[in-house]
């Protein structure tokens, strides 16, 4: 007993005299500093988010530097949701909620064209039919190498696209190098709203086999899905081959909507939330013919509402899933925008498809696939010495396996 008396007592003096110490130095000690340095605990029991509170305030008031509060604020949100330790519960800073935003509503105010890297500046991947650049003259493979007179090289991709998307009706003065052209093209494009593609189609040359590629499934998804339906099916098709590879998913309402084209009133998913459950099932009265095969082609990247596309085509009978195997993201988020224009993405349920299954997937310490996702029915992987272009079944090994499963009898 003694000797913990005598501890005590060393500990409070030693402490009073680093108190003493910045006090002879000019350096102020407030009042809980001498209650710690004395022992004495506040008793009262703060709930979080006023213990949050305080910790901000004394961090925006007193560390060394000034600090920005919304850096604060947002550091703050984003360590709050990292916390849960789910990849897909997140906070998202103004921005990128809008640029999320837009990838789900599907539109934006811009000139129409899908941007890439490129060490000149950026690479228009696609330029949209019918879009302001399309109708200004630029085309797909252009290289975007100034913005309004001024030199992008060297930028980031997301740093130019801010610079060529702005308000409606305003205008934005490009400056490319085309292959073939020996001077750079200077196009002055009027933006407008856009609406991105995420459904494109073709005919297979050779095969009479329709192939739909699906990027993500955002708010106009379903129409352009319907459309380009309706293209192939006026030109005769005898298969069909849904292009899933690299589909990150998106609105589960609109992959419902995709699948009451194949059948209506059935389930698509089983939803376990906190307390209850919730069944999702297609819509009655859109149900289309098919009247070939289909097949889809999937990859570890085609993921979410792509899965659950897949995933109930598959226990339906009514598509052949040809690849490898997808991501397994087998949980559904809710979208909470905050009053400042920042957003939480937060999961709200676990999913299982029509069968019962739940692909969620599972990863080693490193962070290395284990298990998950959908198993192909037909596995079938790419052959990178043929140096592979999506969409062209000499050189895309996978899609000619498709070709091959849609058209066996």
């Amino acid at each position: 007993m003694k000797i913990a008396a005598y501890l005590g007592i060393a500990l409070v003096f030693g402490g009073v005299g680093y108190a003493w110490r910045d006090i002879k130095a000019g350096t102020p000690v407030n009042a809980s500093s001498w209650q710690r340095l004395a022992g004495v605990t506040d008793e009262r029991k703060d709930s979080p988010e006023q213990v949050f509170k305080s910790a901000y305030r004394l961090i925006r008031d007193d560390y060394y530097r000034p600090v920005k509060a919304d850096d604060l604020k947002f550091a703050g949100m984003q360590g709050l949701l990292a916390s849960l330790g789910d990849p897909h519960t997140m906070f998202m800073p103004p921005k990128l909620a809008s640029r999320f935003s837009e990838e789900t509503v599907g539109n934006f105010f811009g000139v129409g064209a899908r941007l890439g890297a490129d060490p000149l500046g950026a690479k228009a991947v696609t330029v949209f039919e019918g879009a302001p650049a399309f109708k200004a003259g630029m085309r797909s493979n252009d290289v975007i190498i100034a913005v309004n007179g001024k030199k992008v090289a060297g930028l980031a991709t997301d740093a130019i696209v801010s610079q060529v998307k702005g308000p409606e009706n305003t205008y934005v003065t490009l400056t490319v190098m085309r292959s073939g052209s020996e001077k750079p093209l200077e196009f002055k494009i009027k933006r407008g709203r856009i609406t991105t593609p995420t459904v494109e189609s073709k005919v297979l040359e050779g095969s009479n086999v329709g192939y739909l590629s699906v990027s993500n499934f955002a708010e106009p998804t379903t129409s352009q899905f319907d459309h380009e339906l309706d293209s192939l099916t006026a030109k005769g098709i005898k298969g069909l081959v849904i292009d899933l590879r690299g589909n990150p998913g998106g609105l589960l309402e609109t992959a419902a909507e995709m699948l009451s084209r194949f059948v209506e009133n059935k389930t698509v998913l089983t939803m376990k939330k906190r307390d209850d459950k919730e069944v999702v099932k297609t819509y009655s009265g859109a149900v289309r013919e098919w009247p070939y095969k289909i097949a889809i082609l999937m990859d570890e990247n085609s993921a979410s509402a792509a899965e659950i596309f897949a995933g109930v085509l598959r226990d339906y009978g009514l598509a052949t899933l040809v690849g490898t195997h997808s991501y397994g993201k087998a949980s559904v988020q809710n979208l909470y925008p905050l009053i400042d224009k920042s957003s939480a993405k937060i999961t709200i349920a676990k999913y299982y498809l029509p069968n019962g299954d739940f692909i969620g997937r599972k990863v080693d310490d490193d962070g290395v696939y284990v298990s998950g996702g959908l198993a192909p029915d037909v596995p079938a992987t790419l052959d990178l010495d043929k140096d592979p272009v999506a969409g062209d079944p000499k050189t895309d090994t996978q899609l000619a396996k498709a070709i091959e499963v849609v058209l066996k009898h």
